[in-house]
């Protein structure tokens, strides 16, 4: 049958009402589970940000981009295309959970000091462009020849100092529990010694567990008040080798390690930090993040906690 040209361009008028009408409905709700990018070292921009919206993920924690580590040196965060990603991110409802640098804080050598905190600080910039809540900072390591508490001076005046170059920018500066530093006592004498609101910290609850021996109850009282996001992985362990296996395959307690940050109501990410780029031997990303997604889920369900 011949159409008129009045019912023609009521059906195209139709269409053109379509996208209005699609982006007037109501967003799904999703846990607040994150995932980083040190697990995808291979997927482009627009494929981290499809396959974490197809398998339910909010945020995504950007740890290198197809083997860029520094992320100021990434076209897509740079001039217009920085606002195209901005884009991209508004149109599948994500977000950026932090931005995570490899800055150290433990550097003597000036040069070598210098280089870390001016990447850190390039950072923090870029994340306040991003609308990104957190750069991820290490303190690293406690220098062999010298007082622990020379390191800790040390990495505290680095904390300080990139805490004033956030100030007022919407970014704070998280230390992870990380290298040297898996045992709350200590990150919390760093925190304490910073005494700033610019500064919290990344609680790697695997560091804590496996290297640190701390029950996550005990962690998480200690740092409660300065933990601002969180990683999260499992593994099994063979005398000293570790090995990386699928959220509830290992002996990391990672039900109870949700569930303490639940009752005691974390309002972060919780971030899988699956470090597929230092380990290829693991399972993919195809595998490892729907498989993150779908456990978490359940145990976030268990301790109560609501999709947003």
């Amino acid at each position: 049958m011949k159409q008129t040209r009045r019912e023609l361009m009521k059906a195209i008028g139709g269409l053109a009402a379509a996208p209005a009408i699609i982006s007037a409905m109501p967003k799904a709700k999703r846990y607040p589970i994150a995932f980083s990018t040190l697990g995808c070292p291979k997927w482009e921009w627009k494929t981290i940000l499809s396959r974490a919206s197809e398998w339910g993920y909010s945020a995504i924690e950007l740890r290198g981009l197809q083997g860029e580590m520094d992320l100021t040196k990434r076209p897509e965060f740079a001039g217009d295309r920085l606002n195209a990603s901005l884009k991209d991110l508004a149109a599948l409802n994500l977000r950026i959970s932090d931005l995570g640098s490899s800055a150290n804080m433990h550097e003597i050598d000036p040069a070598k000091r210098t280089a870390q905190l001016d990447e850190a600080r390039r950072f923090i910039d870029l994340a306040r462009s991003l609308k990104a809540p957190y750069v991820r900072v290490f303190g690293d390591k406690i220098v062999e020849g010298q007082p622990k508490q020379a390191s800790l001076d040390r990495i505290i005046a680095g904390l300080k100092e990139l805490g004033g170059h956030a100030k007022g920018s919407g970014v704070q500066v998280i230390m992870e529990t990380h290298g040297d530093f898996p045992d709350s006592p200590t990150v919390l004498q760093i925190m304490k010694g910073v005494g700033m609101p610019e500064v919290g910290v990344l609680w790697d609850a695997h560091h804590t567990f496996v290297a640190g021996k701390e029950k996550p109850a005990d962690t998480y009282k200690a740092l409660a008040p300065h933990i601002r996001h969180t990683h999260l992985k499992d593994s099994t362990q063979s005398g000293a080798d570790i090995h990386y296996v699928l959220t509830g395959n290992g002996t990391v307690p990672v039900r109870e390690i949700v569930g303490v940050l639940a009752q005691n109501k974390y309002r972060g990410y919780y971030c899988y930090e699956w470090e597929k780029a230092w380990h290829p031997e693991i399972d993919e990303p195809e595998v490892a993040f729907p498989h993150y997604a779908k456990v978490v889920g359940l145990y976030l369900k268990e301790a109560g906690v609501i999709p947003r």
